[in-house]
C-alpha cells in the first residue's frame, strides 16, 4: 500500500508574465496534501524543443491552453492516481507513456510538465523537507545569477541582434551580495542610458533588461563597462552574452546575419574573438546555431571560455549523450520544459555531469511567479542561474526564494563563485 498516493489532479488555465495562458496543475495526496506548479513558455524556442500545445483559434491570439488542461484533467491524472507520489521516475514514465510521441506533442508539454512538477512539489509536502533538499540531500551551492540587463533579439521590439547582454558577479562572497552588486549595476545602467537615449530608453523587455534603441554590439558592451565601473563593482563582475543565433542564421545560405553584415561560422567566430579581446566576456550562450555542431565544437576549442549549449541541447539527454563527449560546449543551458519531465530533465543533468559540463538553470522569457526553478538550481548544485533582472513579479519570486534557501542553508550553504574564481 502506497503511503504517499495521489489521490487527486486538476488543471487551470492562468496567465504567465506577457498576458498569455499557461498551464497551473494541482496534485493531491492523501486528499489533503497540495503540490502545485506553473508551466512557463518560451519565446526564443529551440526547433528541438518538447511541443507546447495550444488551442489556435481567435481565443487569446491563439495561445489559449484549454487543451491542455483537459488532456490533465481526463488522461494524465486519472493515469497516475493511485501512484506513489514519491516515485518521480514511474509517474514521469507513465506520463510519457499516455502521451506517445517524442516530442510529447499529443497531449502537450506543457501539460506533461505541469503534471510532472506538481507531483514532485507535492512529494516534498509529503516527506516534509524543501523541495530542494527532496531532490537531493547534499544540495547546498547557491547559483551565481547572470543578471540581464539589457535585452535585445525576441526578447524585446529593439534591433539589437544578441538576445542578452549581461553581467555575471563571480567575485560576491554570498548570494545576497550578489543581488546587491546586480542592483548597483542595474541602477547605474538606467542613469547612463536615459542620458544617452532618452526616457523610453529605460523600458524594459521581457526578462526586464532595458529595451534600449541600441542596435551595435559594442555600444551595448561599452554601457555595460561604463556602469559596472561606476558602480564600484567591476573587480568581482565579469560579462556574458546569449547570442541566441539560431535566430540570426539562414540555413539556405548558411550564413548568419550581425549588424547587417553576412558572416560563414568561421568568421562568426572571428568576431568572438575579438569582442573577448576587448571584454572580459567569460560565458558565452548559443554562439552558433543549434544544429552548427562545428560553431560550437571551435567555439568551445578556441575561445577558452564558457560556451552554453541552450537550442543546442534543448536539455534532451539524447542530444547530450551525443553531442557532449565531442567537445561541443562546455556547459548547459537547463530548461525542465524543454524536454518536459523533471525524471529527464534531471537525467540531461548527470549527463552533463558526467562529462565534466557547467550548468546554467534557466527561466524562461514566459515565466509566472512560481519560483520553483530556485528550488532546482539549488538541488542539482548547478551553481548558476539566469532568471533575469530583479524587476516585476515573476522575476523577484526566484530570487526571494533563493534569499530563503539561502537562510536556510546557513553555514552549510555555499557559493557558486567560488568556482569560477577558480576556473576564470
Amino acid at each position: 500500500m502506497n503511503k504517499f498516493k495521489i489521490t487527486g489532479v486538476t488543471a487551470r488555465e492562468i496567465l504567465d508574465c506577457r498576458w498569455n495562458p499557461t498551464v497551473q496543475v494541482d496534485v493531491w495526496v492523501n486528499g489533503e496534501i497540495l503540490g502545485r506548479a506553473d508551466v512557463p513558455a518560451g519565446r526564443s524556442t529551440g526547433g528541438h524543443e518538447a511541443a507546447e500545445l495550444r488551442d489556435k483559434g481567435k481565443r487569446y491570439q491563439g495561445q489559449g491552453v484549454r487543451k491542455a488542461v483537459k488532456n490533465v484533467g481526463d488522461i494524465l491524472g486519472p493515469a497516475v492516481i493511485g501512484m506513489d507520489v514519491t516515485d518521480q521516475r514511474k509517474i514521469d514514465e507513465k506520463l510519457r507513456q499516455m502521451d506517445g510521441t517524442k516530442d510529447k506533442s499529443k497531449l502537450g508539454a506543457n501539460a506533461i510538465i505541469g503534471v510532472s512538477l506538481a507531483a514532485a512539489r507535492a512529494a516534498s509536502l509529503a516527506v516534509e523537507l524543501p523541495l530542494y533538499r527532496y531532490i537531493n540531500c547534499n544540495a547546498h551551492i547557491l547559483p551565481v545569477p547572470l543578471f540581464n540587463i539589457i535585452n535585445g533579439g525576441k526578447l524585446t521590439s529593439n534591433d539589437l541582434d544578441f538576445q542578452e547582454f549581461c553581467i555575471f558577479p563571480i567575485g560576491a562572497a554570498t548570494f545576497s551580495e550578489s543581488l546587491e552588486i546586480g542592483n548597483a549595476v542595474y541602477n547605474e545602467l538606467r542613469k547612463i542610458v536615459i542620458k544617452k537615449y532618452g526616457k523610453l530608453a529605460a523600458n524594459t523587455g521581457d526578462e526586464g533588461g532595458f529595451a534600449t534603441p541600441i542596435v551595435k554590439v559594442h555600444e551595448a558592451m561599452d554601457c555595460m563597462v561604463q556602469a559596472v565601473d561606476r558602480s564600484g563593482y567591476e573587480k568581482k563582475i565579469v560579462y556574458g552574452l546569449d547570442c541566441a543565433a539560431t535566430h540570426l542564421y539562414d540555413p539556405k545560405t548558411e550564413k548568419y546575419t550581425l549588424e547587417g553584415n553576412k558572416m560563414m561560422t568561421g568568421e562568426l567566430l572571428d568576431y568572438y574573438k575579438a569582442l573577448i579581446k576587448k571584454y572580459p566576456i567569460k560565458t558565452i550562450e548559443d554562439p552558433f546555431s543549434e544544429d552548427d555542431e562545428e560553431g560550437f565544437l571551435r567555439a568551445t576549442k578556441e575561445l577558452g571560455i564558457q560556451i552554453i549549449g541552450d537550442d543546442f541541447f534543448c536539455t534532451n539527454p539524447d542530444r547530450i549523450r551525443e553531442r557532449a563527449p565531442k567537445g561541443a560546449a562546455n556547459a548547459l543551458l537547463w530548461k525542465f520544459n524543454q524536454i518536459g519531465t523533471l525524471s529527464e530533465a534531471l537525467d540531461a543533468a548527470e549527463l552533463s555531469y558526467r562529462n565534466s559540463f557547467g550548468i546554467m538553470v534557466s527561466e524562461r522569457s514566459g515565466e509566472t511567479e512560481d519560483p520553483i526553478i530556485a528550488d532546482l538550481v539549488v538541488g542539482i548544485n548547478a551553481g548558476q542561474i539566469k532568471t533575469g533582472s530583479g524587476v516585476r513579479g515573476e522575476r523577484t519570486s526566484k530570487y526571494n526564494r533563493l534569499l530563503q534557501i539561502e537562510a536556510e542553508l546557513g553555514s552549510q550553504a555555499r557559493y557558486g563563485g567560488m568556482d569560477f574564481r577558480a576556473a576564470f
